[in-house]
C-alpha cells in the first residue's frame, strides 16, 4: 500500500481531508480548503482500487454528505448548529459575495454599531471662495465591547472572521497608493481590538465552564493567533496557533501562519517537540525547511515518502522543485514546473517562482514570454500573474513597465512577497535607491526568511555609500543563507569598506569555502551539514575543501589586495598565483575532485591579468628576472597593460645588462 500505510489508515486519512474540505469552506477558508482538496485527490490508483474491493465501509452517501462530513463530535455544538443553520447560510452567502460587515451582524448583531459609520471626513464649505477645506477627521477606535449570546463556534468564527477581513479591506482602502504616505504600518486594522477582546473573553468564559467543557475545534483558536500576529505580539500568537494545530491538525491556513513567526532553525527545533506527530505535522517540517532554504538529503528523502502517499499532488511536486529552486539547481526546478504547468495548465500557484528561474536561465526567454501569454488568459488579476508579465518585461530591460506590473500585483495582494523583492531590484535598476530600499523593507516585514530582500537592504545602502548599514544587511542575509558565495562576498567587501581587512579576509573565504561546495560533485546541494575542514590549530579552514575546483578569481584577488594591505606580501603573492592558475583549472590528477569538471579553466580574465602583473612586479621586486618576463611576455599576447609590460622587459633587460649577465638571460 501507499507509503507503507495500511487500507484503514489511509481511509482514515481520506475521512479527515473530506471532513477538512467542508470545515473550512463553512468558514470561509478556502485556501485550506482547496489545499486539502488537491491532497484528497492526489492519492495512487491503487488505493482508489482497493476501495471498490472494501467490504467494511459503510454506506458510501453518509459517509460522504456534507451534512456528516461536517457534523460536529461536540453534542451542545451540533445542537447550535442545527437551530442557527438558516442564518448561517445566510451569512456566508453575505460572506461569499464580499458583504463582510453584513454578514458579521447577521451571526452577531452585537457587532452593529452604536451610530453609523462615516469614514469619510467632513468637508466644510467656506462662503465666497469657491474653494473647500478639508479637515482630518479620523475615525475613533472601537470603545465598546459586545456580548456574546449563546451560539456555534463555527457562527462565532464566520462572525468575527468576516469582521476581520473587513478591517483588512477597510487598511487597504486607507492605504491607497502603493509605497504612498499611507502605506504601510502607519494604517492598522482597527478591528483587531474588538476580536481580540471577544476572543479573550469567550476563551475564559470556555475554560471556566468546569462540570462541562465544550470541546474546541481549534479554529477560533486560529483566528485569535492571526489577530495576535498582526498586533505583533508574535510569542503569544506561536502559542495560540500552536494549540489550533494540536485541536485541528489538518487546518493548513494555520500551519502556514505558524510557519510565518519561525525564522530560524533554531526557531523550528524549538518548536518541534509541541508538535503531534501526524501526517500535517510531517508535511509542515518539510514545507517551513524549504522556508528556511534547507536541502539536506534527509530532506529529499521525506519528501519521496510523502510523494509515495499523494504521487501527484501538485503542492508537494512544488514543494521539490522549490528545494532544488534554493539549491540553485535551476535547470531540474524548471523541468518540474513544466511539468506541473503541462499537468494543471491553469494553476498559477508558485508560478512566480518558475518565472524568477527562467528568468536567470540564458536561453529561457521564449519560455518566459510563453508563460506570461498564459497567466495572462488565464487570470490577468491574479498577482501571480503580475509578477510574471513584470519579470518578462525585465528580462526585456524595460524596467518601468516591470514596475507597473510589480505595483500592480501588490495591489491586489500587498503581502505578496515576490512582488516587494522584484520591485526593489527594478528600482535599483532605475536608479532609484530610497524606493528600492523601501520595496525591500516591505518584502522584510512581509516575510524575515527572504535573504533575497536582506541582500537588497544591504544593496541600496551600499550605493548610498552608507556601508555600516549595508555590512548589517548583509551579514543578515549570509546568515539566512549561509552556502551562498555572493552572500559572503558582498559581506567581505563591506569589511574592505569599512576598514576592517581580516574580517573582510574572513568572509572571502567563507566565499570561496561556500562557492566550491555549491560545485563539488559530492555536495548535493548546499546545507547539508557538510563541515570545512579544521586546520592544526583547530580553527575552520575554509579552502581546505576548495582543492581541485575552480575558484572565484575575482576573490582570490581581492584576498591578495587585503594580504598586501596588511603588509603579509607572501601571502597575497599566494593568493596571486592562485587567482593566476584559474586560468587553467585544476589537472586531472590534482586533488579532489579531479576529472568531474569541477576544475575547468576560465581563460584569461581582466582578473587574472591583474593578478599576472602584480605577479610580475613582485617577481621584479625580487630579482627573478626569467618568471618577470615570463609574465610579462603573457601579458603583451593577452593585450592588458601592454606599454607597462613592456616597460618591465626593458627594465629587467637594464638590470640584466648592468650586472653583465644579459647573454646568458637571454640565451
Amino acid at each position: 500500500m501507499a507509503g507503507g500505510l495500511s487500507v484503514s489508515q489511509l481511509r482514515g486519512i481520506e475521512r479527515n481531508l473530506q471532513k477538512t474540505v467542508v470545515d473550512c469552506n463553512d468558514r470561509c477558508l478556502y485556501n485550506a480548503s482547496k489545499w486539502a482538496a488537491e491532497l484528497l485527490n492526489s492519492f495512487p490508483d491503487e488505493f482508489d482500487r482497493d476501495s471498490e474491493d472494501d467490504t467494511d465501509i459503510e454506506d458510501a452517501d453518509d459517509e460522504t454528505s456534507k451534512d456528516n462530513a461536517s457534523r460536529p463530535t461536540d453534542v451542545q455544538e451540533a445542537k447550535l448548529q442545527r437551530r442557527e443553520r438558516n442564518k448561517f447560510m445566510m451569512a456566508k452567502s453575505f460572506f461569499d459575495c464580499k458583504e463582510y460587515d453584513r454578514c458579521a451582524v447577521t451571526l452577531l448583531p452585537t457587532l452593529l454599531p452604536q451610530q453609523p459609520i462615516n469614514r469619510d471626513p467632513p468637508v466644510p464649505v467656506t462662503p465666497g471662495k469657491g474653494k473647500v477645506k478639508v479637515t482630518a477627521s479620523p475615525r475613533p477606535p472601537r470603545t465598546w465591547k459586545p456580548d456574546l449570546p449563546e451560539m456555534s463556534q463555527r457562527s462565532l468564527f464566520l462572525a468575527l472572521y468576516a469582521r476581520y477581513i473587513a478591517g483588512e479591506k477597510r487598511k487597504e482602502e486607507d492605504s491607497e497608493m502603493i509605497l504612498g504616505p499611507s502605506d504601510g504600518p502607519v494604517t492598522a486594522n482597527k478591528e483587531l481590538s474588538t476580536i481580540a477582546g471577544l476572543l479573550e473573553d469567550y476563551f475564559k468564559q470556555r475554560e471556566s465552564e468546569q462540570p462541562i467543557k465544550r470541546k474546541s475545534d481549534g479554529f477560533l483558536e486560529y483566528l485569535y493567533g492571526i489577530v495576535l500576529v498582526k498586533s505583533r505580539n508574535e510569542a503569544l500568537a506561536k502559542h495560540w496557533l500552536l494549540r489550533s494545530v494540536t485541536l485541528n491538525e489538518w487546518n493548513w491556513s494555520a500551519w502556514v501562519e505558524l510557519g510565518s513567526l519561525i525564522s530560524t532553525v533554531e526557531d523550528l527545533a524549538a518548536i518541534t517537540p509541541h508538535l503531534s506527530p501526524g501526517l500535517p505535522s510531517f508535511i509542515f517540517q518539510i514545507y517551513i525547511s524549504q522556508e528556511l532554504y534547507q536541502t539536506s538529503a534527509a530532506l529529499y528523502n521525506r519528501l519521496d515518502t510523502l510523494l509515495n502517499l499523494f504521487p501527484t499532488s501538485a503542492f508537494l511536486l512544488t514543494q521539490r522543485a522549490l528545494l532544488h529552486y534554493h539549491a540553485k539547481d535551476f535547470d531540474t526546478a524548471s523541468h518540474i514546473f513544466s511539468s506541473l504547468l503541462t499537468t494543471h495548465p491553469y494553476r498559477l500557484d508558485s508560478m512566480e517562482i518558475y518565472s524568477n528561474i527562467l528568468y536567470v536561465l540564458p536561453t529561457s526567454r521564449p519560455r518566459l514570454s510563453h508563460l506570461a501569454t498564459l497567466a495572462s488568459s488565464t487570470d490577468r488579476f491574479r498577482p501571480e500573474t503580475c509578477v510574471i508579465i513584470g519579470n518578462h518585461y525585465s528580462k526585456s530591460s524595460e524596467h518601468e513597465k516591470a514596475v507597473i506590473y510589480f505595483r500592480r500585483a501588490l495591489a491586489l495582494d500587498r503581502t505578496f512577497l515576490s512582488a516587494w523583492t522584484l520591485m526593489g531590484h527594478e528600482y535599483i535598476e532605475l536608479k532609484n535607491t530610497q524606493a528600492a530600499i523601501e520595496s525591500y523593507r516591505r518584502a522584510v516585514d512581509a516575510n524575515r526568511k527572504d535573504y533575497r530582500a536582506w541582500h537588497g537592504l544591504g544593496l541600496g545602502y551600499e550605493l548610498m555609500d552608507m556601508h555600516s548599514y549595508a555590512l548589517y544587511y548583509y551579514n543578515k542575509a549570509a546568515a539566512l543563507q549561509p552556502w551562498d558565495p555572493k552572500m559572503w562576498a558582498a559581506v567581505g567587501y563591506s569589511y574592505e569598506r569599512c576598514g576592517k581587512a581580516e574580517n573582510a579576509i574572513r568572509a572571502f573565504k567563507r566565499a570561496l569555502g561556500a562557492a566550491s561546495m555549491l560545485d563539488s560533485p559530492n555536495a548535493g546541494g548546499a546545507g547539508q551539514g557538510a563541515s570545512f575542514n579544521t586546520n592544526s590549530s583547530g580553527e575552520t579552514d575554509p579552502l581546505a575543501a576548495c582543492v581541485g575546483g575552480r575558484l572565484d578569481p575575482d576573490v582570490l584577488h581581492q584576498i591578495a589586495l587585503l594580504y598586501e594591505g596588511l603588509d603579509e606580501v607572501g601571502e597575497a603573492a599566494a593568493y596571486m598565483e592562485l587567482c593566476l592558475a584559474q586560468e587553467e583549472g585544476a589537472e586531472e590528477d590534482e586533488g579532489v575532485g579531479a576529472g568531474t569538471g569541477a576544475g575547468a579553466g576560465l581563460g584569461v580574465t581582466l582578473t587574472t591579468s591583474k593578478a599576472r602583473l602584480w605577479l610580475a612586479k613582485w617577481a621584479f621586486s625580487r630579482a627573478e628576472w626569467k618568471r618577470c618576463v615570463e609574465l610579462a611576455n603573457e601579458l603583451c599576447q593577452d593585450g592588458f597593460e601592454v606599454e607597462e609590460a613592456k616597460g618591465l622587459i626593458r627594465d629587467v633587460r637594464g638590470r640584466m645588462g648592468a650586472e653583465g649577465g644579459e647573454e646568458s638571460f637571454l640565451g
